[in-house]
């Protein structure tokens, strides 16, 4: 794939950058049928789908700050971030084994360093590094009410949290108002934009004073009881 359906949406990418784009979409079809990391299995629906999606949140973030990627599943969105900013330190949060021995693989093959492969489920790793980042992201793991309890938590405070969701993120933040109080954060943005025809949302968050040391709760409670 060329440069041209970036150029297209305001990205631009060195010759580096496509041949590590493309090797990661081969990689991500022949690992597929193993690991069942993707619906979206034709090449170029990969790169519309995933991969400009994914490179919109680069637009906002800051190179020279720590990055963590919560579910980062297959690797969106962190990868595509380390792949446009190869300087910044990212880690990547999965807690499903094969898509961590998948995630491996990709760090190994397309050359990614100052990238840490975590395979721990969030409630847990934050007990050990709670308040360490500037950025946290996460795309397609969980609604809004439960994301930001397990996301808050891993961020500095004036941190930043970025949720990719899809057309219905406005309704997920109204059900959210309640955890954004008890979390101690506001939505201070959200931005609107569309890929072809997908319209997608990024829900920005900014975190105003330490978590309460009681969240996150365990998983079951979290799930079982939204704040």
């Amino acid at each position: 794939m060329d440069n041209n359906l970036f150029l297209e949406y305001g990205f631009s990418l060195s010759e580096n950058q496509l041949a590590k784009l493309d090797l990661y979409s081969d990689l991500l079809i022949q690992y597929n049928e193993k690991f069942n990391l993707t619906a979206i299995t034709n090449k170029e629906d990969i790169y519309v789908k995933h991969f400009l999606d994914c490179l919109y949140l680069c637009k906002y973030l800051d190179s020279s700050k720590s990055l963590l990627d919560i579910g980062s599943g297959a690797g969106f969105p962190g990868v595509i971030i380390k792949i446009f900013y190869p300087e910044m330190n990212i880690t990547l949060l999965e807690p499903n084994n094969k898509k961590v021995m998948f995630l491996n693989t990709i760090k190994k093959q397309l050359d990614l360093s100052k990238l840490e492969i975590i395979n721990q489920r969030s409630e847990d790793y934050v007990k050990d590094n709670r308040g360490k980042y500037d950025f946290v992201t996460a795309r397609a793991v969980a609604p809004l009410n439960i994301l930001l309890e397990l996301a808050i938590p891993l961020l500095k405070v004036n941190g930043t949290f970025i949720a990719m969701k899809g057309p219905k993120g406005n309704q997920e933040l109204l059900e959210s108002q309640n955890a954004l109080k008890l979390l101690s954060c506001v939505a201070n943005d959200t931005i609107q934009y569309s890929i072809e025809d997908n319209t997608r949302q990024l829900l920005f968050f900014k975190k105003l004073a330490a978590t309460q040391e009681k969240y996150p709760r365990n998983y079951s409670q979290i799930k079982k009881k939204p704040l």
